[in-house]
């Protein structure tokens, strides 16, 4: 016998089984006397199933997953959902609004979580969305660009360790999933907390739409809900592009001030000691070698050629050596920078399917 689907609550008003809403969530009043809420789009299914919540621009710039969320929602598969979508495009409207990753204290949200009804404007805001989204999902996807002038290849963090989380990150199907514990303060952190599975997805960079990587989050997304029972596709394939699973990652730094030319691409596999770039001045002389300090593939770069002593500038992941570290490729040139073979719908379940 099949569960009974209830209503639920979130902000005062009662949804029910089969129903779409479009909430505001109150966050603040500008000094302007206007109100600023944070939209939140409640797509329930008649069947019972998980309750998946997806959020971007936690960070104010990080555009790429707005733009994903929005796609998603246009899925004509959601009409057999089941169980409930929370998608939240926006969380940090002040940022999103102000062209800033930052709320207008300068506080970084995803320092804040999980908040503080009677804290600062961050604390409030991620209170906000722990008790009226988290508190009814049990998975969650958290969407993420690069920084101002830095790109991140498409990839998963998670922490691999927790329950539930593996499998999503698996599902997902990036090109990488990195195994990373979660900092302190974080979305991620205090989902975890409360024992619900959560990933976070990386791709691109601020203020920038990036396809490869809006595409590659859509496909994955749709691929979490399949493996969660909440989406029925027709005819599907399987991937055939490899997932590299690596163990940690750090950066390269810039060991002096100058113009960085060849600097090498998003994806590439390296050897420790490799030039992955070389660093001068406007004249062309004094020429440095930027050389790789561990073998790994190039998840993040630099985009901006003018570089100070110390700025990273090569986000490098080392890559897992277990039996587990599926499709870890052993040529190190091997570029990995394509469009993952993901599960893909028929053509009516979506128009324009990335």
């Amino acid at each position: 016998m099949e569960a009974k689907v209830e209503d639920i609550v979130i902000a005062g008003t009662r949804i029910a089984p089969g129903e779409t809403r479009t909430l505001d969530l109150p966050v603040a009043n500008l000094y302007t006397h206007g109100a600023l809420n944070m939209p939140l789009r409640v797509v329930r299914g008649q069947q019972a199933g998980p309750s998946l919540f997806v959020n971007a621009a936690l960070h104010g710039d990080e555009i790429n997953g707005v733009e994903i969320i929005r796609r998603l929602l246009r899925l004509r598969a959601l009409k057999r959902l089941r169980g409930t979508l929370l998608a939240a495009p926006v969380v940090n409207v002040f940022g999103f609004v102000g062209h800033s990753r930052y709320l207008p204290d300068r506080r970084d949200l995803n320092r804040s979580f999980p908040g503080s009804e009677k804290g600062s404007l961050a604390a409030r805001l991620a209170h906000l969305f722990m008790r009226e989204v988290v508190s009814n999902a049990t998975h969650g996807v958290d969407l993420h660009s690069g920084s101002v002038h830095r790109s991140n290849l498409p990839q998963v963090r998670a922490n691999l360790q927790q329950a539930g989380v593996k499998r999503m990150a698996e599902a997902f199907g990036a090109p990488v999933i990195l195994d990373s514990p979660a900092r302190e303060g974080s979305l991620r952190a205090a989902v975890l907390e409360r024992g619900i599975p959560l990933i976070v997805y990386e791709g691109g960079e601020a203020f920038r739409f990036d396809e490869e990587s809006i595409r590659s989050g859509l496909r994955g997304l749709v691929n979490v809900m399949f493996s969660l029972g909440m989406l029925e596709l027709g005819k599907t394939k399987r991937p055939a592009s490899p997932t590299l699973w690596a163990k940690s990652s750090s950066w390269v730094r810039a060991p002096e001030s100058g113009v960085l030319r060849d600097p090498i691409a998003l994806g590439a596999r390296v050897r420790e000691g490799e030039v992955v770039g070389r660093i001068g001045d406007p004249f062309g002389e004094n020429v440095v070698e930027v050389q790789a300090h561990i073998s790994g593939i190039v998840i993040g770069r630099l985009n901006l050629p003018l570089v100070s002593e110390g700025d990273a500038i090569f986000h490098i992941a080392q890559l897992a050596r277990e039996s587990d570290a599926q499709g870890a490729i052993e040529d190190p040139q091997t570029e990995v920078y394509t469009s993952p073979a993901l599960p893909v719908p028929d053509q009516e379940e979506y128009e324009g399917w990335a």
